[in-house]
């Protein structure tokens, strides 16, 4: 064999074996893209609408769901109903209270109102026979011509005052010599006294008095100051 013949052979057989690899390698490819294709598809999710029995669930599920929602919504209207009855109950309530506490409030008015004018009524009818009385005696000062007469009609006018008082148990303050007090004296004026100690009253210019402890006027009095 000449050496141009082992050339061209050697040509051929590097050809065949190029030709075998590309082959094989052409085979691996493709096995391979098979393989990733398959793989692809393992991953791929369902579609919901080609799954049986998935659309099913899907629709049961709305209903359910609807369901609760309208049971929810019905017990909500419900709740509100019962809240608007109890509000007004409470608002009718509210009203009939109010109302009780006019007529309560027009009844006291009423009450307190006839209370004063009986109270008037009979304070006025005491003091009515000592005006009477003291009118008498004006009426006698044209005529009289006895002093000692005049005085004793006087006195007698002016006990029967003092009766008065008590049946109302009006009282006078006292105050002639005792010490001042500011809760039933009145201070209107100070001097120096030396036979009484400071802060006592040597002088009552007009008289005080009281019901129990309530105080009707204050003493209007004098206050020793001898400093």
């Amino acid at each position: 064999m000449t050496k141009h013949e082992k050339y061209q052979e050697h040509k051929q057989f590097n050809k065949v074996n190029a030709e075998a690899e590309a082959e094989k390698i052409t085979a691996e490819e493709t096995v391979a893209e098979d393989e990733a294709a398959q793989a692809a598809k393992d991953q791929e999710v369902p579609d919901v609408s080609d799954t049986p029995g998935i659309e099913e669930e899907a629709e049961v599920a709305a209903e359910v769901e609807e369901k609760e929602a309208a049971e929810a919504e019905a017990k909500t209207l419900t709740e509100l109903k019962a809240k608007d009855q109890k509000i007004e109950e409470l608002q009718n309530r509210l009203l009939r209270l109010q109302a009780d506490f006019d007529n309560f409030r027009r009844r006291n008015n009423e009450e307190q109102n006839k209370l004063a004018k009986y109270v008037t009524a009979s304070v006025t009818k005491e003091f009515l026979k000592v005006l009477d009385n003291f009118e008498r005696a004006e009426a006698s000062l044209e005529t009289a011509t006895d002093e000692a007469a005049i005085k004793v009609g006087m006195d007698k006018i002016h006990k029967q005052f003092e009766q008065a008082l008590a049946s109302l148990n009006i009282e006078e303050i006292k105050a002639q010599g005792e010490p001042f007090n500011p809760e039933i004296h009145e201070a209107v004026m100070q001097g120096a006294n030396p036979e009484m100690a400071d802060d006592t009253v040597d002088m009552v210019l007009e008289k005080g008095y009281k019901i129990g402890d309530n105080i009707i006027r204050h003493s209007k009095v004098r206050v020793v100051r001898n400093d």
